[in-house]
């Protein structure tokens, strides 16, 4: 049937498809559509894209009008709305610009909604750049930004007599973009200077019924588009949609509604039984720190959550899931009655925690224990504050995930997990979508990775469809797929998609795995594997403070248990685990955020450094007595592992001089020493005429030429050469370092084709320690003009590796420093230190799946081994390794210039060392020496009194292969410990703890400290049988 009203005119025309196949031009008469469409057949492709244009904007806002009063004020801090409000504020007006970035522009907005508008809905629409939050009342009532297509706040729904017509809002409006303020491309380093400009402020009325076609006419015509023409759905959608077009008379708006049921038939017939569901919810993936400070991200969660709220009350079904216990208790200090909603819509079910964690933190680079304290953090401020603990591990955004990540999960009540990252996969697709994910030590948690490959999906057609599309590889189950804050309408409108919650979801899930795989191992990322070495002062600072935090643990557990007097500071390490942790997210401790962030991450390290020190130091004085002012020449050194050390220490003397001393001391205890031990073989240093040196200790035999690399490298015992011939071992090299894109995240494999050797000497080798208990060598060479190295290198006696003590100075632009250890091992695989335990890794690049493995991490060593021998790096700070064929290689530094154009460019020092060992590297107590270099000895001057030796010990294992990780107090039980251990060799292992501490009972508990049986363990003659499997991790609680 032909229409006088379907005529060009002159904004265009556009195509109407017609259900005899007809082609028309359908005129502007349909302004708030536009449309493109042609009958789907052979000759004529489908062409069609629905939109709204202009002029549906023009129709979506009817009526408008100016506000009253706009005034203003900048400030460079984010303050809070009772002192913001109490400034002087000054006129603004539409089209003006305000900045600089980070900065904070508060305006006081007066308005009234004219009478005339009696029964209409009313927003106030802001449009600017930036983010804005809108103020009423004193309270945050909803998010604005333009970036995120949010810019309008509803100021009624229905206007009436009886509502106030006159009001005042206050908008706060961040000097930053949605993704920070990145200079020419979003990951650049910020731009300082960028102003940000307000472009419409004023008073509009909704057409709700316009809206909702709108949506109907989207969803219809993405059907169509997405299902493809071969599919019969496809031709149903454009057919509903040309008898929508035929229906709609724009000047009677009383056909919408005969229109709008057209859209609703048609989406709202039945699948088949075969067909898969899409669960969806909503979720807002908050970096705690990024491209924007943390402080920012304060901002972002009350903009966005207050949005969600806004949801909540529209929509009674509407679930949304928030993970990131930090946030939560950021938005309870900030805005506490934002926060007070937000508990409520939860005890309701529809604001629903997820995740477990402090916050979503990276994967690989914590160790174990921090990893096991972002669940307890996390799981105890849910239960605290919620009333529950979440199920769900939640962690869509990091850049690979360790293999004890399963048995963690487990032993802290959580057997479900949700990630989506591994799409980013550069070389292999994974294979799976819904798997079990197995860890080192067997443990298994359900595993979802969400077939839309984003958590950031925008619940689009084309999304859902895709989600369904990707999971035919799967077993026959429903899937998950998320939602956005404001567009879920497009979704929800389609029969196969759900709102759902992760409860319903995985309980679905659970009712029938028989059909499901399992990954055993690692779940890599072959991306971003720079981000192992990028920022090495977070580096440094992560592995420093954990260390500390430990010792402060044990030695304040020990002087509770000792001394009555002493109270253990509680709440002082809560505050410092929680700084530790906030930094382990998964964009800064990985190094990928800006400079803003990396100066936040290091003062926060400063703090947990000084303030643990402090609190190590009041421990000790309690437990052992003595102090740092004591001026006799005996020492109390105090150890705080779990395995007899014996090492060479720096005694401080009455004449303020140090001297080396050979001292042994017991496990987690302490020795009294008066006189130092005599090595059975002194340290023999030899200087050669060319400029070589020689060392050796009755252990290994070094040869170091005058540019400080090693020409041979003996174990005297074994009587094996390390060093191949015609190599050199501490080969510095750099390499051009030029990602496509990800720039801190990214190195690639090509960089391997650049490298060059590090070999122009500035100062050749010297002597510093001639023999006896140490020899050590020093030396320095060139970088480049503005780079070098400078390096001592020590051999103790009765130690078994070469140690670097290695400082930098780097000032470079997309270089990578590496240092190099060609050896005379041949195997095919080497082992890695992981979270509590190690894994093993092809040293050859057969497989696509090896070849994306040419960057690794680790933590604290690394080994190559073929049986009878091998050889191991250990570092204090570092994480990136690459072991190729049998050549050993440890990553130093990087120097990217996004989105931190500073990134590295400082003074650096760490250490690392190189242990030659016979037999297996459990055997060798590699793992027990990669421990000491990073946990060293604390020595305290004894009291002059004391004039005796002594040891004392409060805990030691018989087994090596089992570690006592972790000794603190229980939680909310002041007269009990918790001592954390695990089997590090991967071994079935029966064994004896024994104790000297007066232990009344021993309990198993899990990771969240909660006793796993009520019968308690035997104790006899002060020992507690424990058994273990291969990697188990396993929890006592001791009382006293």
């Amino acid at each position: 049937m032909h229409d006088s009203r379907y005529k060009e005119t002159k904004q265009g025309f556009y195509w109407l498809c017609r259900s005899d196949g007809i082609e028309e031009k359908l005129t502007n008469n349909f302004p708030f559509l536009n449309v493109c469409y042609c009958v789907p057949s052979e000759e004529a492709p489908l062409r069609y894209n629905i939109k709204g244009n202009i002029d549906a904007l023009c129709r979506l806002f009817g009526a408008c009008c100016p506000i009253e009063s706009l005034s203003y004020f900048l400030t460079p801090s984010r303050i809070l709305y009772e002192n913001a409000v109490m400034q002087e504020f000054i006129p603004a007006k539409v089209g003006d610009s305000f900045g600089p970035t980070w900065w904070t522009s508060w305006f006081r907005v007066t308005l009234t909604i004219p009478k005339a508008w009696k029964g209409e809905e009313v927003h106030l629409v802001w449009e600017s750049d930036g983010e804005a939050l809108l103020w009423r009342n004193g309270i945050p009532v909803q998010g604005l930004t333009k970036e995120g297509e949010k810019i309008s706040y509803v100021l009624t729904e229905k206007l009436t007599d009886e509502e106030p017509h006159s009001l005042e809002l206050y908008v706060e409006l961040a000097c930053n973009g949605l993704f920070g303020a990145g200079q020419g491309s979003m990951i650049s380093a910020p731009d300082p200077n960028r102003s940000f400009t307000l472009y419409k402020a004023e008073l509009v009325v909704f057409n709700r019924d316009v809206h909702e076609l709108l949506i109907d006419f989207e969803v219809l015509s993405d059907i169509a588009k997405h299902l493809g023409i071969e599919n019969q759905h496809s031709y149903q959608a454009l057919y509903t949609a040309n008898k929508m077009v035929n229906a709609c008379d724009v000047e009677d708006r009383s056909t919408f509604a005969k229109v709008h049921r057209l859209a609703s038939d048609f989406l709202q017939q039945e699948n088949g039984k075969s067909q898969h569901t899409v669960h969806a919810m909503g979720h807002c993936h908050i970096d705690t720190a990024w491209l924007w400070p943390y402080e920012e991200t304060i901002r972002k969660c009350a903009r966005s959550w207050v949005s969600v709220l806004r949801l909540m009350e529209k929509n009674p079904s509407f679930i949304f899931t928030c993970s990131q216990a930090q946030q939560f208790e950021w938005v309870k200090s900030w805005y506490p009655g934002l926060y007070t909603q937000i508990q409520e819509f939860a005890e309701k079910g529809q604001f629903v925690i997820v995740g477990g964690t402090w916050v979503e933190m990276d994967g690989n680079l914590p160790s174990g224990e921090s990893m096991v304290r972002q669940f307890l953090q996390g799981q105890r401020f849910f239960q605290q504050e919620f009333g529950k603990q979440c199920c769900e591990f939640w962690l869509p955004d990091t850049f690979g995930y360790s293999a004890q990540l399963p048995q963690i999960m487990q032993g802290c009540g959580i057997t479900r997990f949700l990630t989506q990252k591994l799409s980013w996969n550069l070389v292999n697709e994974f294979p799976h979508h819904t798997f079990f994910w197995e860890g080192i030590d067997g443990s298994r948690v359900l595993t979802h990775f969400p077939p839309g490959n984003s958590y950031e999906m925008k619940c689009k057609v084309e999304e859902d469809l895709s989600t369904k599309i990707k999971i035919k590889a799967d077993p026959p189950i429903r899937y998950h797929g998320s939602s956005p804050l404001s567009k879920c309408d497009d979704a929800f409108r389609m029969r196969w998609v759900k709102q759902s919650s992760p409860e319903t979801f995985f309980s679905i899930l659970e009712a029938d795995t028989t059909m499901l795989c399992t990954w055993v191992g690692e779940l890599f990322l072959e991306l971003h594997n720079g981000s192992y070495t990028s920022q090495a002062k977070i580096k440094k600072g992560n592995r420093k403070c954990e260390c500390i935090l430990h010792s402060v643990e044990v030695v304040s557990s020990l002087a509770s248990v000792q001394k009555d007097t002493f109270e253990y500071p509680s709440s002082q390490l809560q505050h410092l685990w929680r700084l530790l942790l906030l930094n382990q997210f998964h964009d800064v401790l990985p190094g990928t955020c800006i400079q803003p962030v990396v100066e936040d991450a290091v003062k926060f390290y400063e703090e947990i450094q000084s303030n643990g020190n402090e609190l190590l130091k009041e421990a000790i004085q309690c437990l052992l007595g003595g102090s740092e002012q004591e001026t006799g020449k005996n020492i109390h050194v105090l150890n705080t592992l779990s395995w007899e050390r014996t090492e060479v220490i720096s005694m401080p003397r009455l004449e303020g001089d140090e001297v080396l001393a050979l001292i042994k001391v017991p496990s987690v205890g302490f020795a009294t020493v008066t006189k130092p031990l005599v090595p059975p073989h002194p340290v023999i240093v030899n200087s050669q005429g060319d400029g070589s040196v020689l060392m050796e200790n009755g252990i290994l035999k070094v040869a170091f030429d005058s540019s400080g690399r090693i020409t041979s490298l003996s174990h005297l015992l074994y009587k094996r050469e390390t060093i191949p011939d015609g190599c050199c071992g501490n080969q510095f090299v750099l390499f051009d370092d030029v990602p496509l894109y990800w720039d801190a995240w990214d190195v690639m494999d090509y960089h391997l084709e650049t490298r060059k050797p590090v070999s122009q000497v500035v100062k050749p080798l010297e002597v510093v320690c001639p023999g006896g208990v140490r020899g050590s060598v020093r030396y320095s060479i060139r970088i480049s003009d503005s780079s070098k190295i400078r390096q001592e290198i020590i051999l103790d006696a009765c130690c078994p590796y070469v140690k670097f003590k290695t400082e930098v100075e780097w000032h470079e632009a997309h270089k990578f420093l590496k240092v190099e250890f060609p050896t005379t091992v041949h195997s095919l695989n080497a082992t890695y230190e992981i979270q509590f335990g190690h894994l093993q890794r092809p040293t050859h690049r057969n497989t696509s799946w090896d070849w994306a493995r040419f960057e690794v991490w680790g933590h604290k060593w690394a080994d190559l081994s073929e049986h009878g021998f091998g050889v191991a790096i250990l570092n204090d700070c570092k994480y990136g390794y690459s072991v190729h064929r049998n050549i050993m290689t440890l990553s130093l530094l990087r120097a990217p210039k996004a989105p931190d154009a500073t990134a590295d460019m400082d003074h650096h020092q760490f250490t690392y060392a190189i242990m030659p060992h016979a037999g297996s590297f459990q055997e060798a107590n590699v793992i027990q020496f990669a421990y000491n270099i990073n946990y060293p000895l604390h020595i305290v001057p004894a009291e002059p009194s004391v004039s005796a030796s002594s040891f004392w010990s409060a805990f030691s294992i018989q087994s090596p292969a089992v570690v006592l990780e972790t000794i603190k107090q229980a939680e909310d039980r002041q007269n009990a410990l918790v001592a954390r251990l695990y089997e590090s060799h991967g071994s079935t292992v029966v064994t004896w703890l024994h104790t000297s501490l007066p232990v009344k009972q021993a309990i198993w508990c899990d990771l969240l400290e909660q006793p796993m049986t009520i019968k308690p363990l035997s104790i006899t003659d002060f020992q507690i049988q424990l058994s273990f499997t291969p990697f188990q991790i396993r929890s006592l609680l001791l009382t006293f």
